[in-house]
């Protein structure tokens, strides 16, 4: 895991200025271990959309990130396609959400009061470049199918509780039409902006006719 890690982090030098290298990484052989070390986790796991519990697998610090040994992720996987391949990327996620925050001032680590209203208010931002960045869209397919037959049609940019299983699709469509370093721009938009703006700036047109894009987009990861 730590080999694999420091290649990602030698990967995410080429996109953005600072990538933290003295990061400790806590192993959790059970759920409920890594629950009393983060006991806001299973409140943040029960208010997301259900088709994206079970990959509320780790959380981060300024300084750690706390993920499930190997055997816990396979063991909490599902039996649908990339489910078991997705959580296996979960401390790529983590580790980008401290890549992330420590290119965003206005987003934590570390967290206070203030930066987690804000951790809140851009879940989407936060949660999708993370899940982009550790290569885990493509293989939740399955869950974003399953959140598109469940619940009403998604908000754009998609709600906190819908940002683990579809923030990522954003940052997935916006790599295919700008290219990494777009990604990497939308990351470190600041939190005082409009969303929309930001998406705007990135994509180099209207919201409106970025959301008709991505609601096309999410159509095709439904239909294949």
């Amino acid at each position: 895991m730590l080999d694999h890690l420091e290649r990602f982090r030698a990967h995410l030098e080429g996109l953005f200025d600072v990538v933290p290298g003295d990061v400790a990484v806590v192993i959790h052989p059970r759920p409920v271990m890594m629950s009393l070390a983060a006991p806001w986790l299973p409140l943040a796991r029960m208010v997301s959309a259900p088709a994206g519990r079970r990959y509320f697998a780790g959380f981060f610090g300024a300084n750690e990130i706390h993920v499930l040994a190997p055997a816990a992720l396979e063991k909490r996987a599902s039996a649908v396609p990339g489910s078991r391949e997705a959580l296996m990327r979960t401390p790529f996620r983590e580790y980008a959400h401290v890549v992330v925050g420590a290119n965003n001032d206005t987003l934590p680590p570390p967290f206070s009061p203030a930066t987690f209203r804000r951790y809140v208010r851009s879940a989407w931002l936060c949660e999708g470049a993370a899940s982009y960045l550790a290569g885990q869209v493509p293989l939740m397919r399955a869950a974003i199918t399953r959140r598109l037959r469940e619940g009403r049609r998604p908000q754009f940019p998609p709600a906190s509780r819908d940002a683990l299983v579809l923030g990522g699709t954003v940052f997935e469509m916006l790599a295919r039409e700008q290219g990494p370093e777009a990604c990497a721009e939308l990351a470190r938009a600041p939190d005082t902006r409009s969303p929309r703006r930001s998406i705007e700036d990135v994509f180099g047109r209207p919201g409106a006719t970025v959301e008709r894009d991505w609601t096309g987009y999410l159509a095709s990861l439904t239909s294949a």
